[in-house]
């Protein structure tokens, strides 16, 4: 059962949720927590409300003084909690949240929530209580491998691959990850196209005789004059079956094989487009493509500055072509994000992408519905503020990016890479609206931590200097 929004909300517990917000913002992190529980109580499954409280916790619990003298007791409710699941899992929710109200990441309670969600079909409450952890350890392979195998039971294929493909970056030799990453991404194409209807891929195939021959050509190691071969033998079967979308990807595949990138996305698209765009491997592939000619044709442009650093015509020329291939890249980013945010309209982390790849791409105004919608996000809460705050700014709202930056920088309490951006951001913004002061004193917060951010040294030591 998919999770609840917002919308899916009654009167009463929406003036609740925007209660809650409207406490978030003035830190008042106790009542918050009071209020979003309470929503909870009422619709465990406003997924939303759930990661705002766990931000809240989080937040109290980071800002709240430590006692030496207590004694968790989180164990023992943590068992409570687990021996009720078979018999009233919602009430073994309710139970875990109690814990998780001073412990947040506590790793059992967490795995009991997870537990005790699936119990109640919230599958996508059980999700959030090992992302919840992966925000702690984001390279904890194990919690990987379970939220892979959750997001299998729960059939969400195109998650599964970016599981697995995550723990395949940080582990190459976990053969179960590649192997089980290689299954789901088979499976989102085989749902997608209509293979799992079929006793095999050639019943899919008219011309059995294609068929053996791509079988053939599959177990080739294609090199030099011999892909050149079979890229010619199938462009010539496709002239005869034009429509053909296993030839299509074919020769695709060789073209890409001979690094012929255009030629390759051509040939993936018209796949696509044969298959009505159903077939999520397929458009992946096409983004994949498209995004490599992007970084190639960047990359080819900044080594050609890099070595003709003349300021002449050719210079101004390529600087020119250099910034429209990034705007280009920055598209294929956006229309990227865009596609999968239809497809998962309620994902905040998804609202926090296409925001940021609209900031790069400098579309200020259209970034920032989507950045307001993703401060919602507990885990991309403060990296979307920091974003908000640069449309402000760049939109001439200098009052409300200073209020954003404020809020921002308030709420961390290590100087980290974040909160150094967002202090410098800061103090930028209190250069343009003339508080040179307040300027200073945050780069001065930023020197003392790190001597090599940015220009901080020499802003903070030329204001040493007389005159």
């Amino acid at each position: 059962m998919a999770a609840k929004t917002e919308k899916q909300l009654n009167e009463a517990q929406r003036a609740l949720w925007l209660k809650a917000l409207a406490a978030m913002e003035l830190q008042n992190f106790g009542y918050a927590i009071s209020l979003l529980q309470g929503i909870l109580k009422q619709e465990p499954e406003f997924l939303t409300g759930r990661q705002l409280l766990r931000r809240a916790e989080v937040t109290k619990q980071k800002t709240g003084k430590k006692s030496f003298f207590n004694i968790s007791t989180a164990p023992i409710a943590v068992m409570k909690a687990q021996r009720e699941i078979k018999r009233a899992p919602r009430r073994a929710v309710e139970m875990i949240e109690k814990v998780l109200e001073e412990e947040p990441h506590n790793r059992q309670a967490n795995l009991v929530l997870k537990e005790a969600a699936m119990a109640a079909g919230w599958a996508e409450v059980g999700v959030f209580a090992l992302r919840t952890l992966l925000e702690e350890n984001p390279r904890d392979v194990k919690l990987l491998h379970e939220l892979g195998q959750l997001y299998h039971a729960t059939g969400q294929t195109e998650r599964e691959v970016e599981v697995y493909t995550r723990i395949t970056e940080i582990d190459p030799l976990d053969a179960a990850a590649l192997r089980l990453g290689k299954d789901a991404s088979a499976r989102a194409s085989m749902s997608a196209g209509g293979w799992a209807q079929a006793e095999s891929y050639r019943e899919l195939i008219k011309d059995k005789d294609v068929a053996i021959s791509l079988d053939q050509q599959s177990r080739i190691q294609l090199t030099g004059e011999t892909l050149d071969q079979q890229i010619a033998e199938v462009e010539a079967q496709q002239k005869t079956q034009p429509k053909n979308v296993d030839l299509a990807r074919r020769l695709g595949s060789l073209y890409e094989r001979n690094d012929d990138i255009e030629s390759a996305i051509s040939s993936y698209q018209a796949a696509v487009d044969f298959t009505g765009a159903s077939d999520s491997g397929l458009i992946r592939k096409v983004s994949e493509l498209k995004m490599r000619a992007a970084e190639r044709e960047i990359a080819a442009h900044e080594e050609f500055l890099a070595s003709h650093k003349t300021k002449d015509a050719i210079h101004a020329k390529k600087t020119e072509e250099l910034a429209a291939a990034k705007k280009k890249r920055a598209g294929i980013l956006i229309e990227e994000s865009k596609k999968r945010l239809e497809r998962n309209p309620t994902d905040l982390q998804l609202r926090f992408e296409l925001g940021e790849h609209l900031v790069s791409a400098q579309r200020f105004r259209e970034a920032v519905p989507e950045l307001q919608r993703a401060r919602q996000n507990p885990n991309a809460r403060l990296k979307a503020m920091n974003q908000l705050g640069l449309c402000y700014r760049e939109l001439g709202m200098l009052d409300l990016a200073k209020r954003q930056f404020e809020e921002a920088a308030g709420e961390i309490l290590t100087m980290d890479a974040t909160k150094k951006e967002i202090v410098y951001n800061l103090g930028i913004v209190y250069e343009r609206t003339g508080e040179r002061g307040k300027s200073l004193d945050c780069m001065k917060q930023i020197y003392e931590a790190d001597y090599g951010y940015r220009d901080v040294a020499q802003r903070v030591e030329s204001s040493y200097q007389p005159g």
